[in-house]
C-alpha cells in the first residue's frame, strides 16, 4: 500500500508546531485512492526513564503541573522523568540528561524498553522509554527541572511492592508510566521470589 503527501504547510509555529497536509492513500480493497486533509501536531521526539533505586527498593517518579491535563481536573501528574530529545542528540543521551535535570541522579547507561507513537492519529512524536537502576548515592544534584523552562518538579519514591496495586487501582494515568511499569512486571519480576 502507498501514500503520498501532496502538499504540506506549517499552520502554527511555537513550542508546538501544527502541519496541515493533503494526503492520498491507497484503500485496503485496492480499488480506489482516498484523498483527505489531515493535521499533525509536532513537538519533536521525546524520552522517558523508569528508574529503580536499589537501596530503597523504590521506583523514582516525578510530580509536576501539566496544563493540558489540568483542563480535565488533573493538574499535577505523577510520571517517570521525561523530556525532549535535542537536535543531534541520541535518545539515550537525552534520557541521561533529563534524569539529571529533573531528579538530580547521575547515571551512565540505560536499557532500552520501547519506542512508540503515543497518539498516531494526531501526534508525529515518538517516545523512547528506557530502564535504569541507581543507588541513592547517585543523587548528586538538586534536580527539580530547568529553571529556564519554569519547571517545578518534585521527586516521588514509590516502593516497588506498591506498584502492582497502584496499577490495578488506576493511580497512574499516563502512558509512559503505565507502559514502563507493565514492562517491568513482565520482564524483571521473578514471581516465584517476589510477591508483588
Amino acid at each position: 500500500m502507498k501514500h503520498t503527501i501532496n502538499q504540506e504547510e506549517k499552520v502554527f509555529d511555537q513550542f508546538l508546531k501544527i502541519y496541515k497536509a493533503q494526503v492520498t492513500q491507497d484503500s485496503f480493497d485496492g480499488k480506489k485512492e482516498i484523498n483527505s486533509t489531515r493535521l499533525a501536531l509536532d513537538r519533536g521526539n521525546t524520552v522517558a526513564v523508569l528508574l529503580y533505586e536499589k537501596d530503597t527498593d523504590s521506583f523514582l517518579f516525578i510530580r509536576q503541573f501539566r496544563y493540558p491535563s489540568s483542563r480535565r481536573d488533573q493538574g499535577w501528574i505523577v510520571e517517570i522523568p521525561a523530556g525532549a530529545i535535542d537536535k543531534n542528540e541520541s535518545a539515550e543521551k537525552a534520557a541521561i540528561r533529563e534524569v539529571k535535570e529533573e531528579i538530580g541522579y547521575e547515571i551512565e547507561s540505560l536499557e532500552f524498553i520501547i519506542e512508540y507513537f503515543p497518539s498516531p492519529g494526531m501526534l508525529s512524536e515518538q517516545i523512547s522509554i528506557f530502564y535504569g537502576e541507581v543507588a541513592s548515592s547517585q543523587k548528586t544534584l538538586r534536580g527539580g527541572g530547568a529553571t529556564s523552562e519554569n519547571e517545578d518538579i518534585e521527586l516521588i519514591k514509590i516502593p516497588r511492592n506498591d506498584i502492582k496495586q497502584k496499577l490495578n487501582n488506576r493511580f497512574f494515568n499516563n502512558s509512559i508510566s503505565i507502559i514502563s511499569l507493565q514492562w517491568y512486571l513482565l520482564n524483571k519480576v521473578q514471581y516465584n521470589k517476589i510477591n508483588l
